[in-house]
């Protein structure tokens, strides 16, 4: 039975396997380019998450086993698909004819880095071949353009050899290096933020750049550090009392939220037989982008007359969500054993009756609130002269 199949038929003995088993169920189990070894490989690390890429990365490193290395060339280029490259990948091989690299990532800029994983510095990096060789096919095949760089992503954290080899060569100008456990490190802030300019500050970190003067680094670690603490554990709105006043008491804990988030994402997972990859701290989609959903948690608030759940709208997901095929707003609440998974287009058609924020910033959102009658329905409020719509339809056990 294909990889694929045993990963949709039972999720959880597939996680359990270590990742050196599942390369071995994988096809025929002889990683090879070009073989369906590799496919059903790749589109596996596709769908897990980055927990996962995580463990399967170390255990490369920890381990020695006669795959490891192809393993974690395609775990280190599905981080980069993490972080919204399009990446291509490389050959586990060389041979004649063909370029040897490992991946190459491309931004929507049309930047482009030539990646080289490497378990170990133990042996001097042939820097001619990644940075002068490869990168010189690569431009001369129209690939890449001739500002491109290169990333070695090494499994040490020790690094000192390597980076006098590159600092010393004439190469230095052109190449980064960068451990995989910071790679990661990378993609859980990119899956934290919410903006898509925290994406490319993040991004920028892996291209060269001079910094003697700072005051690029600064920016970068100035507006990651802004986006990722933007959304506190609480809701981006809550109920405001007559006089102004926030409602907001007894924050719920992160990993509460976490949780209901987390269980809401499986269950749409398995309503529609689809995998679910975390994009940013709210959105998610799926591998080929063509599925997607916004999820956001509200705790409940019983001194607000009939509104119970108060969430907020950003037009980033919007725009999100507009680009996908099939694409969901998923209300969840703290409280129940289940959310409200609404169609794209459910929240659109009320979209011009919602109330709205506009902050200093030029910032914006919209306010959606679930209501609950006396009889214990729920209704989404469209404020008029639009009509409050009935969730009934719309509830998603977890």
């Amino acid at each position: 039975m294909p990889l694929k199949d045993l990963w949709r038929d039972s999720r959880s003995s597939i996680l359990m396997m270590t990742i050196e088993q599942i390369a071995k169920i994988s096809g025929d189990g002889s990683l090879k380019d070009n073989s369906s070894s590799q496919d059903e490989l790749r589109e596996y690390l596709s769908e897990v998450s980055t927990d996962s890429l995580e463990k399967y990365a170390k255990y490369c490193l920890e381990k020695s086993f006669p795959m490891s290395g192809e393993v974690l060339q395609d775990v280190v280029n599905e981080l980069g698909r993490r972080l919204e490259y399009f990446v291509e990948n490389g050959r586990y091989r060389g041979v004649k004819n063909a370029i040897g690299f490992d991946g190459v990532w491309t931004d929507d800029n049309q930047r482009s880095i030539v990646v080289e994983v490497k378990t170990t510095d133990v042996y001097r990096i042939q820097l001619e071949t990644y940075a002068g060789k490869y990168k010189k096919e690569l431009i001369q095949e129209g690939r890449i353009s001739a500002s491109s760089s290169v990333l070695i992503v090494v499994g040490r954290t020790e690094t000192g050899d390597l980076e006098a080899q590159v600092r010393g060569s004439k190469y230095s100008s052109d190449v980064r290096i960068i451990g995989v456990e910071s790679l990661i490190q990378l993609v859980r802030i990119k899956e934290a933020s919410d903006k898509q300019e925290t994406i490319g500050k993040i991004r920028s970190l892996l291209m060269p750049q001079e910094y003697t003067r700072i005051d690029g680094l600064v920016d970068i670690v100035f507006i990651t550090t802004n986006d990722v603490n933007s959304d506190k554990p609480e809701p981006d709105v809550v109920p405001i009392d007559d006089r102004g006043n926030s409602q907001t008491k007894d924050i719920t804990p992160s990993t509460t939220i976490d949780n209901v988030r987390n269980n809401i994402i499986a269950a749409i997972d398995n309503k529609d037989d689809v995998v679910l990859i975390k994009k940013t701290k709210a959105m998610y989609w799926s591998p080929n982008h063509d599925k997607r959903a916004v999820c956001t948690i509200s705790k409940r608030y019983d001194n607000q007359g009939s509104n119970k759940y108060w969430y907020a709208y950003h037009p980033s997901w919007d725009e999100f969500l507009g680009d996908g095929e099939l694409s969901y707003i998923a209300l969840g609440c703290v409280d129940l054993e289940y959310a409200f998974l609404l169609p794209l287009d459910v929240i659109r058609n009320a979209l011009p009756n919602f109330n709205r924020t506009e902050k200093k910033d030029g910032n914006m959102y919209w306010h959606l609130k679930i209501m609950e009658s006396e009889a214990g329905l729920f209704f989404l409020q469209v404020p008029s002269p639009g009509e409050s719509i009935p969730l009934d339809e719309y509830k998603l056990q977890l």
